[in-house]
């Protein structure tokens, strides 16, 4: 039987402890063959797949920042600025494809939610959430604001002197995730003044769209518990007055003045998702490190948009019954895979490590600088036009088209140096994401690293445990020969002799 098999035993009763050994290391290499065989691979292909998606985001950054680099070199040649604008809207369509990268039709970027996309694939004009967004002091950021519009005329007949008056007012500002239709319900900011209490500013939105703001002390109980209660003394931070407006336009035409902040107050602009913070606000919140929380609305997703279940804490709140309401936690999510004995690695990237929301509402707002600075150009080249046609030459007509043309280069002027400092800021932004992005391929790269490190380990110790297992269970075929005729011949040796015997009678003895 062992010369047929080469095994030592054919059953467990013939030698138990060949039997027992044999079993732990047939489960040792079992468990080492679904590593080797399965876990490794699998790991591997979705960190390959991930970083082929990495290297491309990367690609695309560097790209638009390339288009700012060249923008901030910018000759002002209107046909340039058209390249440019041109390819910054093709580069916007691309911003957040490579976040869809999936392995298996796994999605990689999007945590344990694996079958969803972490974009919207479609137009939902329709789908709404209530969204939940945090803030600090860091995220002020300085933005200017231009008030005037030139609007040339077609003919000079009936037309009025133009007295647009084109200004600029800079201001600190925070930026939603979001721009286009949302409406923020409730807002808050504060600092900490000891371990357990803080002063807090908190705005409710009222039914007919202004805010009511509260300035609060916010006492944390041993329990965990919150008490809020309205501050009567006096404290460093003013309450602000907080405005409202559905767009720019309506902010400028609401005062006198144009586009401005009052130093205590608040402006929020619907269809851009800014807050903008008069001057003794953000000093102080800049001053006193403070925090804010934002919950709002945001109805409408256009396809390509990032989906905000992987960022934030939110409510899909589309369906009017509110039972039928979906809420999802933000949380860290990484998956983890089991590539040997005792030792998980972790395998995914998570969105929020790359994918920045800035980014998109970035090449958005560069997009638009750049637009701005071409329809500028287009007002002057107009008028300039028209202060030389024939029926224009009069005294009173080139009086009338020279104030269009001096509000129209105004407006140009300052088109031109708010596209030429965007540009220069944008490269810094765009280099902090490439950052990002060079940081995650990185630490992609560490743990590509620690599975092949894994992986030769794990297959040394397969080589050892079939060297093992065969020399618990296996004999080799000359062995086995040697055995068989020593055998043999013992059991020959053994006939003969009993036969002999068997010959041997009483008389042979007489």
């Amino acid at each position: 039987t062992q010369m047929t098999t080469q095994k030592k035993i054919a059953k467990a009763s013939e030698n138990p402890v060949i039997a027992i050994r044999s079993l732990r290391l047939s489960t040792t290499m079992s468990h080492i063959n679904q590593y080797v065989d399965n876990n490794i691979p699998d790991a591997n292909a979705w960190m390959e797949v991930t970083e082929t998606a990495l290297t491309n985001m990367e690609k695309l950054l560097n790209d638009i920042r390339t288009q700012c680099v060249n923008g901030s070199t910018d000759t002002k040649n209107p046909e340039d600025r058209k390249v440019i604008l041109d390819n910054l809207k093709a580069l916007a369509e691309q911003v957040y494809t490579e976040g869809n990268a999936d392995y298996a039709g796994k999605t990689v970027f999007t945590g344990y939610r694996t079958s969803s996309k972490l974009t919207f694939e479609e137009d939902e004009v329709d789908t709404k959430y209530e969204i939940e967004q945090s803030f600090d002091f860091s995220d002020l950021e300085e933005k200017r604001y231009y008030t005037g519009n030139v609007q040339v005329p077609e003919t000079l007949n009936g037309a009025v002197e133009c007295d647009t008056k084109i200004a600029e007012n800079t201001y600190e500002r925070i930026r939603l995730a979001y721009n286009g239709d949302t409406e923020v319900s409730q807002f808050s900011y504060g600092y900490q003044i000891d371990e357990v209490t803080k002063v807090e500013i908190m705005a409710t939105r009222q039914d007919n769209g202004s805010y009511d703001v509260a300035l609060n002390t916010v006492v944390m109980n041993p329990d965990g518990s919150v008490e809020r209660n309205p501050v009567t003394g006096t404290v460093d931070l003013v309450p602000p007055i907080v405005h409202a407006y559905a767009n720019e336009t309506e902010w400028e035409n609401s005062l006198a003045g144009g586009k401005i902040v009052g130093t205590h107050e608040i402006v929020y602009i619907e269809e851009t998702g800014e807050f903008i913070f008069g001057n003794v606000i953000a000093n102080n919140i800049a001053d006193k490190k403070c925090t804010m929380d934002v919950t709002y609305t945001k109805e409408g997703f256009n396809n390509g948009e990032l989906r905000p279940e992987y960022y934030y804490n939110c409510k899909d709140i589309t369906d009017d019954e509110e039972a039928n309401h979906v809420q999802y936690m933000k949380q860290n999510q990484e998956i983890r895979y089991t590539i040997a004995n005792n030792t998980t690695i972790v395998i995914n990237t998570q969105a929020d490590e790359v994918f920045n929301f800035d980014i998109k509402r970035d090449v958005d707002e560069l997009i638009n600088v750049v637009q701005k600075a071409l329809n500028a150009a287009d007002k002057v080249t107009q008028i300039e036009n028209m202060m030389s046609e024939a029926q224009y030459q009069d005294a009173g007509s080139q009086k009338m088209l020279q104030t269009y043309l001096d509000a129209a280069k105004k407006e140009m002027d300052y088109a031109d140096d708010n596209l030429q400092k965007t540009y220069e800021a944008y490269i810094g932004r765009f280099d902090d994401y490439m950052q990002s992005t060079n940081i995650a391929i990185t630490n992609l790269g560490s743990m590509m690293n620690g599975l092949q490190l894994t992986q030769t380990r794990v297959e040394n110790q397969k080589m050892t445990i079939e060297e093992l297992k065969s020399d618990n269970e296996d004999r080799d075929i000359s062995d086995i020969i040697i055995d068989y005729y020593a055998s043999y011949n013992a059991y020959q040796s053994s006939l003969t002799a009993a036969g002999k015997l068997g010959q041997t009678s009483l008389l042979d003895y007489i």
